[in-house]
């Protein structure tokens, strides 16, 4: 139930064009603090997740591990995607709230 929420949010994120994804340009915009929150694949590599959990912690950004590679690709219309950047601050706080177990929406 919590998950379609969250994919259902990711995928009003990425039809707002609010979203970035993949590796580098989720790094490039956590360099330039454009990204609210970063949501990395449980089944990404230890070193991504290490990578991106140290840069979020390094400049303030908020970091979760959701989902796994293919529902979080989907959920936003592409494929292969390990990594997920949201540009907006409500809609990272809407899935924020629901990932930290707070109010669900609906």
């Amino acid at each position: 139930m919590i998950n379609n929420k969250v994919y259902g949010l990711l995928g009003l994120t990425a039809k707002a064009g609010k979203i970035v994804f993949g590796t580098d340009s989720c790094l490039e915009m956590i360099a330039k603090n454009k990204v609210k929150l970063i949501i990395v694949a449980e089944d990404s590599s230890e070193r991504t997740i290490n990578n991106f959990k140290e840069k979020c912690k390094q400049n303030n950004i908020d970091f979760y591990i959701f989902g796994k590679k293919d529902d979080l690709s989907k959920s936003i219309g592409k494929v292969n995607k390990t990594v997920i950047g949201i540009k907006d601050k409500n809609l990272a706080g809407a899935i924020i709230k629901i990932l930290s177990g707070g109010d669900v929406i609906g």
